[in-house]
């Protein structure tokens, strides 16, 4: 077409064709059981199905049973999509204006197109620099468990380390070193320096801990309602 259409046959709905079968030794096909039809429109990347329809189709008037309808598939924009036959024009006369709008149609569904692609890759942004944040804090949650464990185990150990000090001045004012008492406190307080021992994290200098990278479940905390699988995923609800 002279405007850069295609259009292309549509199949009729098996809903709107009568059923074959046979009556005194003749075959009669499936036909459609109303004037009505569909052709598909296609401008640039979209296809905008046409249907050509009664639009009074059981209606006894014959004037009314006669007036054909276009038909144009629900617009997101609220836009005009039918046209039938009136006392001051036909269907016919109305056509350039069918035309028109599958035009207009086709422009905001292609600005539509840019839009949703554009506001995708920006969520894909959002969402990355949302998971970039959230690994650099679970990672940083890390690091506090480690110190706070650290912090913990120092404390145990100065406690239990003050008392085998006082443990060891009890036995020295004991009056009998040798009394089987003194030898076993003796023992005990050896095992309980060589235990308070391991649980001091400075008794040797601390390094730097080693991180992991974290689990999808330990960065949702972080996320502020992104989900950690993907930009589309919709557990979490996505912040604007």
């Amino acid at each position: 077409m002279k405007r850069g259409y295609a259009v292309r046959g549509h199949p009729m709905d098996e809903n709107y064709r009568s059923r074959a079968y046979g009556y005194g030794g003749t075959y009669i096909p499936s036909r459609p059981s109303r004037r009505e039809g569909e052709l598909d429109l296609v401008v640039g990347d979209f296809t905008y199905t046409v249907s050509i329809k009664q639009e009074f189709p059981l209606s006894e008037d014959p004037d009314r049973a006669q007036s054909l309808m276009v038909e144009l598939p629900y617009s997101r924009s609220g836009r005009q999509g039918k046209w039938a036959d009136r006392k001051r024009w036909r269907l016919e006369d109305v056509l350039g204006a069918v035309l028109r709008e599958v035009e207009v149609r086709s422009r905001e569904d292609a600005q539509r197109r840019i839009d949703e692609e554009r506001a995708e890759e920006d969520r894909k942004l959002r969402w990355q620099a949302a998971m970039d944040s959230a690994r650099e804090q679970a990672i940083q949650a890390q690091l506090v468990t480690v110190l706070r464990e650290q912090a913990k185990g120092w404390h145990q150990a100065s406690t239990l380390s003050q008392y085998c000090d006082a443990m060891e001045r009890r036995l020295a004012a004991s009056d009998d070193s040798a009394a089987p008492e003194a030898v076993s406190t003796r023992q005990w307080l050896e095992w309980a320096r060589a235990y308070v021992g391991s649980l001091d994290p400075l008794r040797e200098l601390p390094g730097m801990p080693v991180t992991r990278a974290p689990e999808p479940e330990e960065l949702k905390p972080y996320l502020s309602g992104w989900s950690p699988r993907g930009s589309e995923e919709h557990g979490y609800s996505w912040r604007r």
